[in-house]
């Protein structure tokens, strides 16, 4: 396929513009997608807002997006899997494929990722993209390229939800009711877990929290985490608890109040450095561990929760933007943070 595509592009902090560049030509290993729907992460907002994560800095023109939903229009040679027509959802991440983690299959934590939306390298904000097939996932026919747009946030939960090995039957506790700790709730339960508490200091995403199969779901602003945690577990508390907040309070809290040998998975993404009291992890012989992102069978697992049903995800899609008013998405979200969870981009429209 020849021709130019619009691409949306950031050209400072707080800035977006419009630009045209040429579509892409995918390689013998890559399929060409039109792409139709784009969600706006978190990231993508800490860009927008200061130009910068750590060490990742935008330079303009910079393309935001790497949550995407399409429809496969071009074939590599050597592409097996996929026709033309397929829809599909995109691993955003190319990894180098030789290194120790990526040979023993742990290929989320190998050094040399290629990113989308990670400076230097554009995210999917465009018409258009051409990416490694292996890559992109099959949607199932119950599946809309919608729903796809939010896959890769889902597999960060599944893969979350997994590091805790006896999810099956264990009662959990989950802290912070963003989009990344509904759809970790959603994915414990998934993955058979028998009690899930859910805390936030927001009572808008708590009800939507509960309305999507939370057993518990409490206000930690209106009911100390202690007491939440002694009324819903009892004095064996849980099991296991995710961190999804990310900051020194609610990791302490976390720590203070977990039972004596249960562990505690940090799976937001900490903008500083955080205050550990090793003197009770070591005192509880807690175990203290991370998630970092997801790999294939997350993507697998995920795809299959959403179409049997026990996943479901158009309900946290606060509001849909046209790809027209890509900016306004950005300052609607900015204006309304209390009352929003994802926001999605029509790249059609």
């Amino acid at each position: 396929m020849t021709g130019k595509m619009k691409v949306a592009v950031m050209n400072g902090i707080g800035k977006m513009g419009y630009t045209t560049r040429d579509i892409p030509t995918p390689k013998d290993d890559e399929v060409l997608v039109k792409l139709e729907y784009v969600g706006i992460c978190g990231s993508d907002m800490h860009y927008y807002e200061t130009g910068a994560i750590g060490h990742y800095v935008v330079k303009p023109p910079f393309v935001l997006g790497h949550e995407p939903g399409g429809t496969v229009v071009e074939v590599g040679s050597k592409v097996k899997h996929l026709k033309v027509g397929d829809r599909v959802a995109l691993e955003p991440g190319k990894t180098c494929g030789h290194c120790k983690f990526c040979r023993e299959g742990q290929y989320n934590l190998c050094p040399d990722v290629v990113f989308f939306a990670t400076p230097p390298v554009d995210g999917v904000f465009q018409e258009y993209v051409a990416h490694e097939a292996a890559l992109c996932f099959k949607l199932p026919e119950t599946v809309s390229t919608l729903e796809g747009a939010l896959i890769e946030p889902l597999a960060v939960t599944v893969h979350a939800a997994k590091r805790f090995p006896d999810i099956n039957g264990a009662n959990v506790s989950i802290i912070g009711c963003g989009p990344i700790g509904i759809l970790l709730m959603q994915s414990c339960k998934a993955l058979g877990a028998a009690k899930v508490l859910i805390t936030d200091i927001s009572d808008y995403r708590l009800e939507l929290a509960k309305s999507l199969g939370a057993d518990y779901a409490i206000n930690t602003a209106k009911v100390p985490y202690a007491d939440a945690i002694a009324e819903v577990f009892g004095p064996d508390k849980a099991d296991v608890t995710y961190e999804c907040a990310g900051n020194n309070a609610t990791t302490d809290m976390a720590i203070q109040n977990s039972r004596k040998g249960s562990v505690i998975v940090l799976v937001a993404v900490f903008a500083d450095w955080a205050k550990v009291d090793l003197a009770r992890l070591n005192d509880s012989e807690l175990t203290l561990d991370t998630s970092m992102m997801y790999r294939h069978e997350d993507y697998v697992d995920a795809l299959r929760f959403v179409a049997e049903g026990k996943i479901q995800l158009k309900p946290l899609i606060s509001k849909h933007f046209a790809f027209r008013d890509f900016l306004s998405a950005y300052q609607y979200i900015d204006a309304n943070r209390e009352r929003t969870m994802k926001v999605v981009v029509d790249i059609q429209d």
